[in-house]
């Protein structure tokens, strides 16, 4: 996605985010304040290289991204090719074989141990821990699988495939989608070979009816979610949470690509029966099947308010959201602030709106950072105030990466 923001909108937009008032830049950028002022009312349409090459310099970014040139970066500039080596890596294929540098088998229960911190390193936002931990997960997986028999052979088809989730996760966070699919269809092929295949397959089709959507395959996911809740649904009487967790899940991924289709009544159709089933939930838990309860529901229900367009319905419901009695991941809890931020900027509750976005950046620092829902609400807030904000405000802007530093300063 391509910034189409006009030089003028840039150069207030940095500036406030920078905390600098038109005479602090003008003098940082030893330019006249008159020029600054006219930039920005767009009454002066043309500028000098030099001129633009200063004021870059003083806010602290290129001049591309001062003149809107620059394409909205998803990864931050992340090396994932260690990461897409370990996903793609093939044993079939000659010279893409990863077991070759060492022998060293680990145990199933070492395997299920590092799959499972590799987990909580994914739930709590650590993508610097996940990014180097996850290939070493996905090649130890591989290479038990290859070098066992039985049941210990199942069990590490589903830390494989657990394995590949978290590949899926992390790559569809950071914007490659196209990997994270790939991800996820291996995800689905090892929980098949596990020993759980009926539940690991569902967990692994939500992961991809995840990326499907991200994918902009809004009917695909919605048919592949609903298809895989019908399979795994919990009867009437079955208390078992981890098929109540995967089925609720995975309706709301069916409600997500409903929404995103433009199908809002199907969409609560879906939020409905997933409630039904949180409520018979004894709280809400995380796990490596499916973060799931009560408030998830109720979270959930909140934040497609916000994706169907109604932020005082969503402000409404979030009212009405319950305490959790049990583990919700920060992460899930800072995106519920992001989308009560959008809401409260759509109707111009600007100060509630900044409290969410703080509160978001407090509850999961790095998570938030590769949300273009946090930049984006917080960049109209910019947009739209009258006057710098202070350092804190600044602070704010610099964490979303409204405003960074840029290396390549031109």
């Amino acid at each position: 996605m391509t910034t189409t923001a006009s030089l003028a909108e840039n150069l207030a937009r940095f500036r406030k985010a920078r905390d600098m008032s038109q005479e602090q830049l003008a003098e940082a950028a030893s330019v006249g304040v008159d020029t600054v002022a006219r930039i920005e009312q767009g009454t002066r349409k043309t500028s000098r290289p030099a001129t633009l090459r200063k004021l870059a310099a003083a806010l602290g970014v290129s001049v591309d991204a001062l003149l809107g040139n620059l394409s909205a970066p998803h990864s931050r500039d992340v090396d994932i090719t260690p990461l897409r080596r370990a996903i793609n890596t093939d044993s079939h294929v000659p010279g893409l074989d990863d077991f070759a540098d060492t022998t060293e088998l680990l145990s199933l229960p070492e395997l299920t141990a590092s799959a499972h911190a590799a987990w909580r390193a994914y739930v709590d936002g650590l993508h610097g821990q996940l990014l180097h931990a996850l290939p070493a997960v996905l090649t130890d997986a591989r290479r038990v699988v290859r070098d066992t028999a039985d049941d210990n052979r199942a069990g590490a088809h589903r830390v494989l495939s657990t394995a590949y989730r978290l590949g899926a996760g992390i790559a569809g966070r950071l914007g490659f989608d196209d990997l994270a699919y790939s991800s996820a269809a291996k995800a689905v092929t090892a929980a098949r070979e596990s020993d759980a295949p009926d539940v690991e397959t569902a967990i692994s089709l939500r992961y991809l009816a995840w990326t499907l959507v991200r994918q902009g395959r809004a009917g695909d996911a919605e048919r592949v979610a609903t298809t895989a809740a019908a399979a795994i649904e919990p009867r009437m009487l079955d208390r078992d949470p981890v098929r109540a967790g995967v089925f609720g899940n995975l309706l709301f991924n069916a409600a997500t690509a409903a929404l995103t289709a433009g199908a809002p009544h199907r969409a609560e159709d879906l939020l409905v029966t997933a409630n039904a089933a949180a409520t018979r939930s004894r709280g809400d838990t995380a796990t490596e099947a499916a973060i799931f309860g009560p408030r998830v529901a109720a979270l959930h229900r909140v934040d497609c308010a916000v994706r169907s367009g109604d932020p005082e319905e969503a402000l409404h419901l979030a009212d009405a959201v319950p305490e959790t009695a049990g583990d919700v991941p920060a992460f899930w809890e800072a995106g519920h602030r992001l989308f009560l931020a959008a809401a409260a900027a759509e109707l111009h509750r600007d100060k509630e709106a900044i409290g969410w976005l703080a509160e978001a950046r407090d509850l999961a620092p790095d998570w938030v950072r590769y949300q273009p829902l946090g930049a984006g609400t917080l960049r109209r807030l910019i947009d739209r105030a009258p006057r710098r904000r202070g350092p804190a405000y600044a602070a704010l802007a610099a964490h979303y990466g409204v405003i960074t530093p840029d290396a390549a300063r031109s």
